[in-house]
């Protein structure tokens, strides 16, 4: 099942959407630093979400999340509930965000390294896990793709990189709703799964781990999803639409 038909006045709310997502993440990024904790990057969000003219979608009834933004840091990887945990140089930290702009939702990802230069084992997570989501976007080839076909790309560079891949959680429809038909795994074989059309909207996000694929559930927050052998992760995440002849990304500049 793929996406709802939108109409080209949702589509564009979705476009300006990203936009004003993208503007946040790349203020975040020139932001956050070590000696601030999470909450600090939940309370800077939640003004910049309101100072750009949307809303957080997280705040909502449903997913009714406790705070603006997932913050998920080092062995976390993803739905980190933002914590006064304050970062120090060298942590990894993933940041996830869903805002809602003239009804249209639009939610995008990434992963940084805190105040230092990116090497060894950290770099190679970083840089292959934002590789495959690029590869699942370049496999999106317009009218006729199949969501395996993006899954396949995806974890051909993850298992090339010899990352885990997260398996429990995967890339989804998005727009009317933050979570809709279908589902997007990082993983697949072309040419099986859900047909997708021009004019759906998807979010993709591979997540990776330097260890295994197994997750673990926060018990307290009942969030915070984390690797269970304790290995760091990254994720990132691009909302995108179907075009005719390929993808368009939403959530860029």
């Amino acid at each position: 099942m793929s996406t709802p038909q939108k109409t080209d006045a949702q589509i564009q709310a979705m476009r300006d959407g990203g936009r004003i997502l993208a503007t946040i993440f790349d203020g975040l990024k020139k932001y956050v630093t070590a000696g601030m904790s999470e909450l600090d990057v939940d309370a800077w969000a939640e003004k910049e979400i309101k100072r750009l003219g949307a809303t957080p979608t997280y705040k909502e009834p449903d997913p009714n999340f406790p705070n603006v933004i997932c913050v998920s840091t080092n062995e976390a990887i993803v739905h980190g509930v933002p914590s006064e945990y304050v970062f120090e140089k060298g942590d990894i930290v993933s940041f996830d965000l869903v805002i809602t702009y003239k009804g249209m939702k639009t939610d995008s990802a990434f992963t940084m390294i805190i105040d230092e230069k990116p090497s060894g084992a950290k770099k190679h997570l970083v840089n292959v896990t934002e590789r495959s989501l690029y590869a699942g976007i370049d496999a999106i080839k317009g009218r006729g793709t199949y969501t395996g076909d993006i899954g396949e790309a995806i974890e051909k560079v993850l298992a090339t990189g010899k990352l885990g891949i997260v398996r429990d959680l995967v890339g989804h429809g998005v727009g009317l709703e933050m979570h809709m038909p279908p589902d997007v795994p990082n993983y697949g074989r072309k040419g099986t799964g859900v047909l997708l059309y021009p004019g759906d909207t998807i979010a993709i996000e591979p997540m990776a781990t330097l260890g295994g694929e197994k997750t673990l559930v926060d018990q307290e927050d009942g969030w915070t999803i984390f690797t269970k052998d304790g290995s760091l992760a990254a994720h990132f995440e691009h909302t995108v639409l179907i075009t005719e002849d390929g993808a368009e990304i939403l959530t860029q500049l």
